[in-house]
């Protein structure tokens, strides 16, 4: 059913070698896509109107997606689902991510009490983390201290005063820069910046609407907690070893 994918799929699916073609900022060529003759095309934020523009002169479906929340995630999925006869997989899927959540939440709970966090998902300009990473920062029992998904400035972070800031920047993969955020001078006083606290998780696990949030949500819990997982490791007898 699938005839062709972005250049990003592949970190996140097994698209095989499917053709890729661009993405909805930069797409190489509308031709390339009405070369594969589909009868939906589907898109996801961010577009450029003028690639958006251009898809739509064609005659083609084009199914577009913006979601916002965890919510919005599972309907999307559910409507991806009854779009590809998979209905009843798709709420399968719906039904592993809540109870992983879940899980998780559970086991945050148990950790040391909230922390604020800031998770950046672009460094210039700096924009924070889209809204249902909010959501898992919840679920991993922290609290993000600046809107989501909005442009925030060094000020507003600074006086937010995140305990951890996390680093998801997109199309970076886990390439972030730690350095770049301890050298920026109006958060040296800032709690994560004097406790060594600024870490990275790949981009593909936080900004993914879809199934990776679940491995995005394990590598927060473990960021917020790490004192769950020095408890596990002692137990187990194993060296520890420091991580900034």
């Amino acid at each position: 059913m699938l005839v062709g994918v972005t250049k990003w799929c592949e970190d996140v699916a097994p698209v095989g070698d499917l053709p890729k073609l661009g993405d909805c900022w930069h797409m190489k060529s509308v031709d390339d896509i009405l070369r594969l003759k589909p009868t939906l095309v589907i898109g996801s934020v961010p577009y450029k109107q003028e690639t958006v523009a251009k898809l739509l002169e064609q005659p083609l479906n084009f199914l577009a997606m913006n979601p916002r929340s965890l919510a919005d995630v599972y309907a999307d999925i559910r409507l991806l689902g009854g779009i590809a006869g998979c209905a009843n997989a798709a709420e399968s899927l719906v039904r592993k991510m809540q109870r992983e959540f879940a899980a998780i939440e559970r086991k945050s709970k148990n950790g040391a009490p909230g922390l604020r966090v800031y998770c950046e998902a672009w460094p210039k300009p700096r924009i924070s983390s889209p809204p249902w990473v909010a959501e898992l920062v919840r679920v991993c029992g922290g609290e993000m201290v600046v809107p989501a998904g909005e442009r925030v400035s060094e000020k507003q972070v600074a006086a937010a005063k995140p305990e951890v800031v996390v680093l998801a920047w997109a199309a970076a993969g886990d390439r972030a820069n730690p350095r770049k955020v301890y050298e920026v001078r109006e958060w040296q006083e800032v709690p994560a910046i004097r406790n060594r606290r600024v870490h990275v998780i790949s981009d593909e696990l936080l900004n993914t609407p879809g199934p990776p949030l679940l491995k995005g949500a394990r590598a927060l819990q473990k960021l917020l907690h790490p004192e769950q997982n020095e408890t596990s490791v002692k137990r187990l007898g194993m060296p520890m070893a420091a991580h900034q």
